[in-house]
This record gives C-alpha cells, structure tokens and sequence, in this order.
C-alpha cells in the first residue's frame, strides 16, 4: 500500500526544496503569468521612450560646440598667420609697458622710439588679424609652427630686449612667408622686413646694441629655362583689383621686376652725378647691387621661360628728383616694395625666397635715403582699413 501511494502521487504533491511552501509556488508563478500579459501592453510605451531617448542624444551631440581642431590640424599658412599674430600682439604688449612710465617716475629719453615701435606693431596685428581672431588685452604666447610653444617666455622688459625680439620675430615671418600660400606669404614678407627695420631703428634709437638677426641672403640662381610660368595664377593680397590679369601671374611679376630695376639704375646713375661726399659713395654702393638685381631678375626669367623686357636708352625722371636726387631715389626705392611684394606672393622656392631678399633690400634702402617704408612694406594696402583690435588697451599716440 505504501509503495502505490509512492508511485501513484497526485501531480500536486510536489516535493519543494526546504524553506518553500506552496504557497510561494504559486505566488510567483501568478506574477509571472500577469507580467507576460501586461508585457504586450506596455511594449509601444516602452518603445516610444526609447526613441525619445534616441532623439534627444542625438540632439544633444548636434547642439553642444565641438572643440576647435588642434593646431596641428590647420593648414600651414593659417599657423604661419596666428603664430605671428600672437608674437606681434606679445612684442606690443610688451612695448606698451616699457613706453608708460611707472608711478611717479619721469619719462625717459627711449620712450618716444618705444611709441613709434609700438604704433608699428598695433598696424600690422590689425592687419594679421583672421575672421574670428579676438585677442587678448595680455600678451599671447608666441607658437609659431616651426618652433615650440614660448608660452613661459617673458615679454622684452628693456629697449636693448625689445629690439632683439623684433629681430628674432621678423626673422621667424621671413622663413614661414617662404613656406606660406600666397597672398599669406606676402602678408608675412611685409611684416618680418618692417619688424628687422624696426630693430635696427629702435636700437640706433636707444642706443642698444645692433641686433644679432641677419636680413635673408639671396640665394644663387641658374638661368636654364626648366618651368614656364603661370599665366593665370590668382591676384595676391593687397595688390590693386583694377590691375590687368597679365600683372596679376609669376610672367607679369617678373617683367615688372625687371623694369623696375631698370628705371631704379637709370635714377642711381642720374643721380651719381649730382651728389657728392658719402652720399655719393652710399649711391655707388647701392648703384652696384641694383646691377646685381637686375642680373638676377633677367636670370629668373629665363629659368621660368618668359621674355625678359628690353632695356631702354633712358627713363623721364620728374623736375623734383634732379632737385633732389637723394629724396628721389628714396621714392624709387619705395616704388619697388610692392613689385617685389608681388612677386612674393605669385612665385615660390627660390624665386620667393629672391622676392624676399629683394624686399628687405629694398625697405632698407628706401629708409637709407629718407622714405618710409611703412608698416607692410611691400604690401598695398591702407592701414586705416584693417581692422580694430579688441583690446582695451590704447597704443600710445605718437605716429610712426
């Protein structure tokens, strides 16, 4: 009897593990039984939240400001351009220190070279400002591409230091403007032949010592025809809209070039014969190294496979300029900046870098003979047009 009840148990009388009634059992199997009906029922709520989820995320990675991309992203010549916005800004920070007395002290004699460096400086960082550059009223840290960062460098904290570093920038934006696209790199010549300019001037000025930084050397030509050059390449920065197309390529550059060093021969050797003492010397030294500027533009020519312009028997030089042949061939050097500035800016390699040398060259020997070379020399454009910088400072107001 005992072995039938064993074999023949009811269904229902299950064996549980210890510690579960059957009261439990059927508890749980009720709430399982229920969930799986209201599961069907909640499934479009459910579904319903999870792509309100979807969107909002999503939205929300679409409306929150990226990071700007690093530096390193950015194409060469927009480095080129921040890196000398911000050394400039820093150098003009940095004079504007030097140029305010501190309390209760006297003006001294160096301060009004200091101004004139300063008002030079505001000039070319409005002109190097980009679309949506807002610099600081500090002074940035100096991060050009070819050179670590100088974010724990000091600001000049003398005359003599202010002059060094003018030089040392301006040596920095001759070597990128060979590298930089274009109208950038004509920017760039500009800035880097005004700021040496400018600390040779500072230093004679203050009576600093000269500045170590050399101006860039010409670099050796060959005048095999290997490359003809563009006749179509686009206008650079700064050069007259109204110009012809043929002016605005590598052919029309150079003709001009060598035109202009023509006529700036002719002017040098009519004034030879009204000058006299060092300023006859001065022009007989310059005289030769036109020669030499002329030989070099031929020879670019003819490596880039473009007629090289005639020369001419003479030149008309204006009743003003044999009154005055030291003035007038001032004004013939400051004519050649913005050829040679165009030539920066449609050519590259070692045309460029002859452009470059030809540039300096030609800002030192303007101001040699009593022009002002500005502050772009090389560079046709006003600076009243560039635009404001956003800084509360105010550049002192003395006029360079």
């Amino acid at each position: 009897m005992s072995t039938s009840l064993a074999i023949f148990r009811a269904p229902w009388c299950t064996e549980f593990p210890a510690g579960m009634t059957t009261w439990s059992v059927v508890k749980d199997d009720t709430r399982e039984k229920r969930w799986r009906e209201l599961l069907p029922r909640f499934f479009p709520r459910i579904a319903l939240l999870a792509c309100i989820t979807v969107v909002v995320i999503s939205l929300g990675v679409a409306l929150t400001p990226g990071s700007p991309k690093a530096s390193a992203d950015q194409p060469f010549s927009e480095q080129a351009r921040a890196a000398a916005l911000s050394e400039t800004l820093r150098l003009r920070a940095a004079g504007e220190q030097l140029v305010t007395p501190a309390a209760g002290a006297a003006p001294t004699g160096s301060q009004a070279p200091i101004a004139q460096t300063v008002n030079l400086l505001t000039d070319q960082a409005r002109a190097l400002l980009g679309p949506g550059d807002e610099p600081a009223a500090e002074p940035l840290p100096a991060s050009s591409p070819a050179t670590p960062s100088a974010a724990a460098q000091p600001g000049p904290a003398s005359a003599a230091e202010l002059a060094a570093a003018l030089a040392a920038s301006g040596s920095e934006r001759l070597a990128e403007a060979a590298a930089a696209d274009g109208g950038i790199a004509r920017l760039l010549a500009a800035v880097g032949a005004a700021q040496l300019l400018e600390a040779s001037s500072l230093a004679v000025a203050t009576g600093s010592p000269a500045p170590a930084a050399a101006d860039p050397a010409s670099p050796a030509l060959s005048g095999a025809c290997r490359t003809p050059a563009a006749t179509s390449l686009p206008a650079a920065a700064g050069t007259d809209g109204a110009a012809d197309a043929e002016d605005a390529s590598l052919e029309g550059a150079l003709a001009a070039a060598v035109r202009t060093e023509l006529e700036t021969i002719y002017g040098y050797q009519v004034a030879l014969t009204r000058l006299g003492g060092e300023q006859s010397s001065a022009a007989a030294k310059q005289l030769a190294r036109h020669e030499s500027l002329i030989s070099g533009a031929e020879t670019l020519s003819r490596a880039h496979c473009v007629p090289v312009p005639p020369r001419e028997a003479g030149y008309t030089l204006e009743q003003s300029f044999l009154a005055s042949p030291a003035s007038g061939l001032g004004r013939l050097e400051a004519a050649a900046l913005p050829v040679y500035g165009d030539l920066v800016a449609l050519s590259d390699g070692e045309t460029r870098q002859w452009a470059i040398s030809g540039l300096v060259g030609a800002a030192r020997r303007a101001e040699l003979w009593g022009a002002d070379a500005g502050s772009l020399p090389g560079l046709a454009a006003d600076p009243a047009s560039f635009p404001s910088l956003p800084t509360p400072s105010a550049s002192p107001s003395t006029t360079r």
